[in-house]
């Protein structure tokens, strides 16, 4: 009977253990996940200004070829 108490003790403190370790596994989760979310975020808008640069550019560089086309026909 003793022997039987001490191998529950045991099994539970594993038990607990493993528990401990998979809360601890879904926080450090939580957190990365939330990281990754902010990480995204900013990305995402960093593409964003990229392209409306790029817009810009293109309509400049479309305009001062307009402009040499105009040039060249003068």
């Amino acid at each position: 009977m003793a022997n039987d108490d001490r191998a529950e003790s045991t099994d539970l403190k594993i038990l607990e253990s493993r528990i401990d370790e998979l809360i601890e596994t879904c926080r450090r989760l939580k957190s990365e996940n939330h990281s990754l979310k902010s990480e995204q975020s900013n990305l995402n808008e960093q593409h964003t200004r990229l392209m409306e640069k790029t817009r810009v550019a293109r309509a400049r560089i479309e305009t001062m070829i307009d402009r040499l086309k105009a040039l060249e026909r003068s």
